[in-house]
């Protein structure tokens, strides 16, 4: 079983995968962030680096996908290919940080990447305001991420909403992160259980 966690940068993610991860006992697979050669450039030149950074998680994620499918087990993914697709890649186009060559490539390669992909048996969308991005983010302390723009933040939400609004690939569940404090709060955490249950299972723990 393939279990997918799509949020915007701040969300809480990673948090949540490791929660689940433990709770269900399904393997983790994170997004690629430490070891990650063009994350700190990126924010500090958004225009020179967009198109490395998007190629470089489209390939991390191509490469996630095939193993998870050919491992055969219950796992658990930090952010899933088509976030790359439809949020970043095409806000960055459309923000003036990515050329529109370099964005026609971009499209061209995930499209022949989609033929080969199969979409999450359930993804769990974590729906965060600004503020509350923006206070998650501050909390981490990630030097590089610093400098990140609340207008970036904004365009990246907008697109995130318009995305899961036409998602059909397979079942799906939303928390809301601004009254969810599912790492805090165990209350909380077990809302998020019971909806995956009854998502998955068909009923309630």
């Amino acid at each position: 079983m393939h279990i997918a966690i799509a949020g915007n940068i701040g969300s809480g993610k990673t948090t949540l995968t490791g929660l689940l991860a433990k709770h269900f006992n399904w393997e983790p697979h994170y997004e690629s962030v430490d070891d990650n050669p063009y994350l700190a450039s990126f924010y500090e030149d958004m225009q020179r680096w967009s198109f490395n950074l998007q190629i470089y998680f489209l390939n991390c994620r191509f490469r996630q996908i095939h193993e998870i499918r050919k491992a055969n087990k219950d796992i658990i993914q930090d952010r899933t290919i088509y976030e790359d697709a439809h949020i970043f890649a095409p806000n960055l186009h459309q923000m003036g940080l990515m050329a529109s060559r370099d964005f026609e490539n971009y499209q061209s390669l995930f499209e022949l990447m989609s033929e080969f992909i199969q979409a999450p048996d359930l993804l769990i969308y974590l729906r965060a305001d600004v503020t509350t991005l923006v206070g998650q983010i501050q909390k981490r302390g990630r030097e590089y991420e610093s400098s990140i723009r609340l207008d970036y933040l904004q365009h990246l939400n907008e697109r995130y909403e318009k995305w899961i609004e036409t998602y059909n690939a397979g079942k799906m569940i939303i928390v809301d992160v601004n009254s969810l404090k599912f790492e805090e709060v165990p209350e909380d955490f077990g809302v998020i259980i019971n909806m995956i249950n009854a998502e998955l299972f068909g009923l309630f723990k």
